[in-house]
């Protein structure tokens, strides 16, 4: 599985951005999907998530700002980002799993300008 994210860039503060991630190569199930950042100096946490069933999980700082969608037929996730933050400023990285295995693409950055 190779992924392939897009849609980073600078943004101002209040502004929005959307990210998408492709998936390539052969999977027999949905997996699961989801965006992870890194911020400078700090460990990669969570943004959203969703499984295999549907299921969708924000991180609190994404609550209400951020919305995560897929389509499974394409094996495509996007982040759509809405009400940036400087504090979002950080590396965003897709995250597919799937028959255990955990994949990564190779991030894209999200700049915010107060």
């Amino acid at each position: 599985v190779q992924l392939q994210a897009s849609g980073g860039g600078l943004v101002q503060s209040g502004g929005s951005l959307r990210l998408s991630c492709a998936a390539s190569g052969k999977m027999f199930n949905t997996p699961s999907m989801g965006w992870y950042r890194q911020a400078p100096g700090k460990q990669r946490e969570l943004v959203a998530l969703v499984t295999p069933d549907g299921r969708i999980t924000y991180a609190d700082s994404a609550k209400g700002r951020f919305t995560i969608y897929r389509d499974v037929a394409k094996n495509t996730v996007h982040l759509q980002m809405t009400t940036l933050k400087p504090e979002d400023t950080a590396v965003y990285y897709c995250n597919v799993v799937y028959m255990l295995r955990s994949y990564w693409g190779q991030g894209t950055l999200v700049t915010v300008s107060s």
